[in-house]
């Protein structure tokens, strides 16, 4: 019979060989970054929002020039301009902004220290959860102009009835958003906690908190926009001499007067001061922890 043995080729399984998968697997793991040059990074972040806004104002330019409306009804983008620089001209402008932004941050504020601990409970109370989680929701869900006219009854035209407003609007966000980003901790986390000893407040400063603090940094987002939106609500309906004139009374005063240059000017102070904070205090903080945790996918 024919013999029919295979040869095997030799297996080189040396220290040489080992060193050189584990240096071929390594590359595969590390991610190379190079440094964008400044310019390119502007011109990309930049040129977008800038090019829309373009088309925004040429649109209405547009509008205004097919007269869509009439011209007292749909006022031009340069009418607008020159109302909002009357308004600077006259130092009333930042007057305006202020006041609602100084309300807009104490409501929050005061938001935060009360979603941060109700979130928490309902995260890791079962009963509390039960009782309490689908009531969130529905708050929620709720518009918080709803609140105004019960909340000018049990307060008045005061500021309480402004921050009652805002609170009702930015707490559930906020707590729903804790409740959210501690669903999506790994059991492995919470564990290792307790075996090191971080149990209690302890455990809540050391493990919960940081390893939710994605999902927590979002309801922080989305409360501050609930929380905005529920402060204009309240100053186009609490209107009194002694509270001060912020944007939702300066809106309201437009409508008043039937100045759409005026009413048009209020909108777009509040949805800058509305974007402005986004972008300047929670985009880079949601960036910042994202990428201290290798979650920013950068393309």
């Amino acid at each position: 019979m024919a013999s029919t043995d295979i040869k095997q080729q030799p297996t080189d399984t040396g220290p040489d060989q080992l060193a050189g998968l584990e240096a071929g697997l390594d590359a595969l793991d590390t991610r190379t970054t190079q440094r964008v040059p400044l310019g390119k990074t502007l011109l990309a972040k930049a040129v977008p929002p800038i090019a829309a806004i373009a088309i925004v104002l040429m649109a209405w330019q547009l509008a205004y020039h097919f007269e869509v409306k009439e011209h007292y009804l749909l006022p031009s983008p340069a009418d607008v301009g020159r109302t909002l620089q009357d308004k600077w001209l006259d130092g009333t402008l930042l007057g305006f902004v202020w006041t609602s932004l100084s309300r807009g941050a104490l409501g929050f504020l005061i938001s935060v220290a009360v979603g941060t601990p109700l979130g928490l409970i309902v995260a890791r109370v079962k009963v509390v959860r039960a009782a309490i989680g689908p009531i969130l929701s529905g708050l929620q869900s709720l518009p918080s102009v709803a609140w105004v006219p019960a909340a000018i009854i049990w307060f008045g035209l005061t500021d309480a009835t402004i921050y009652t407003v805002v609170l009702l609007g930015a707490v559930p966000s906020i707590a729903n958003g804790l409740v959210s980003g501690v669903d999506q901790i790994p059991p492995l986390y919470l564990r290792a906690g307790r075996v090191i000893g971080a149990t209690g407040l302890q455990g809540v400063r050391h493990v919960l908190l940081p390893a939710a603090l994605p999902g927590y940094i979002a309801g922080l987002k989305q409360g501050w926009a609930f929380s905005w939106r529920s402060l204009m609500a309240a100053e186009l309906i609490v209107n009194a001499a002694d509270l001060g004139v912020g944007l939702g009374q300066l809106l309201e005063q437009g409508r008043e007067l039937q100045d759409m240059s005026w009413v048009l000017s209020a909108i777009l102070l509040i949805l800058v001061v509305g974007i402005g904070i986004e972008l300047l205090l929670f985009a880079p903080l949601e960036r910042r922890v994202l990428r201290s945790r290798g979650l920013l996918v950068r393309n």
